[in-house]
């Protein structure tokens, strides 16, 4: 178990970020064992044929399916927005004795020292060398599976952000870890994390990093001291990252307006940017632009700006016409 003791100062210091980096750590955990992590065989399917070039063995002897990832692999973010090179320029810049220490906890449950296999084993023997390698097939794997997907995993992180920032406004700390997961829980002055190793600390007013992430679920990853801490948590609607057909809207509200607006609509249950709207309804950006504009005149929906995006959701009114379109047609199906 894992417990952060909180004073109202570490509550005032919450924030979020995202990581490319660890984005890409736990992806590689998925093509690792991806019976486990079924909701993202998508784009298992769509990459590997990509991957066929690399050779990921390194990187998938520091990134096991479950237990220790090297810290160094995984530096907290340093703003909210970090880009892929900015994370990789820090990897680069590991001390070759940290390394050495940390590749030697690989394959471990929880934190220690683990027996070194032949390949690691030759890792820290030279630890410079390791670390060149390491970063240059780092930067090939994003780009090959990776970076053409990130505008997505981005808008989906934003939604979530949002989403928790205004639970955090609303209704404090509880609120904003409420939900969040199942091995995660508030207790009034500290969260406890279930995790197979044990740590105990006070956040000493420096507060906590939450890094919403697509490709760490179903679970949860944690960082402690001496590190900043952070903790990694899955957002709400991964599933909807790799759909490639939105499901039909009821004919009730299509008819009232029009079938386009009504899937807009519908699409619209949690915050999404124009940019992952078009994605999702395989539509124009512009055509998306347009029916938002006709759909926020009429109150229906709302814009907010997060960062360099604005996200959209629907309003009250935008809710109760969703809901009641949809009992309309469940009724009248219920009636044939």
């Amino acid at each position: 178990m894992i417990e952060f003791l909180f004073t109202p100062d570490d509550v005032a210091r919450v924030r979020f970020a995202f990581s490319p980096l660890w984005e890409l750590a736990h992806s590689l955990r998925v093509l690792a064992d991806p019976s486990r992590r079924a909701l993202h065989m998508p784009w298992v399917r769509a990459v590997r044929p990509r991957l066929r070039r690399l050779d990921l063995t390194p990187l998938h002897a520091l990134v096991p399916a479950e237990g220790y990832i090297p810290d160094f692999l995984t530096p907290p973010p340093e703003s909210p927005l970090p880009d892929f090179a900015t994370e990789l320029a820090l990897v680069r810049a590991t001390p070759a004795h940290l390394v050495v220490e940390e590749i030697r906890h690989v394959g471990l449950r929880s934190k220690g020292t683990a027996p070194l296999d032949e390949r690691r084993q030759a890792m820290i023997e030279e630890p410079e060398r390791t670390l060149a390698h390491v970063t240059d097939l780092l930067a090939a794997y994003w780009e090959a599976a990776l970076e053409a997907y990130w505008p997505s995993i981005q808008s989906l992180l934003e939604t979530d952000v949002l989403r928790r920032s205004r639970a955090l406004t609303e209704r404090g700390a509880e609120g904003l870890f409420a939900g969040l997961h199942e091995g995660v829980r508030w207790h009034g002055d500290r969260l406890a994390v279930q995790r197979t190793w044990q740590y105990r600390g006070a956040l000493a007013g420096h507060g906590l990093i939450l890094v919403p992430s697509v490709f760490v679920w179903p679970s949860v990853s944690v960082m402690t001291p001496p590190y900043r801490p952070m903790m990694s948590y899955p957002v709400n609607g991964v599933a909807t990252l790799w759909e490639t057909a939105p499901a039909a809207p009821p004919d009730a509200l299509a008819a009232l307006i029009g079938r386009r607006r009504a899937g807009l609509l519908l699409a619209l249950a949690g915050p999404a940017s124009t940019t992952e709207l078009a994605r999702r309804l395989a539509v124009t950006p512009g055509a998306i632009s347009q029916h938002l504009g006709v759909l926020r005149a009429c109150g229906l929906v709302a814009g907010r700006r997060v960062g360099r995006r604005v996200l959209y959701a629907r309003t009250a009114s935008g809710d109760a016409l969703a809901e009641a379109g949809g009992a309309i047609d469940m009724d009248v199906t219920e009636r044939d």
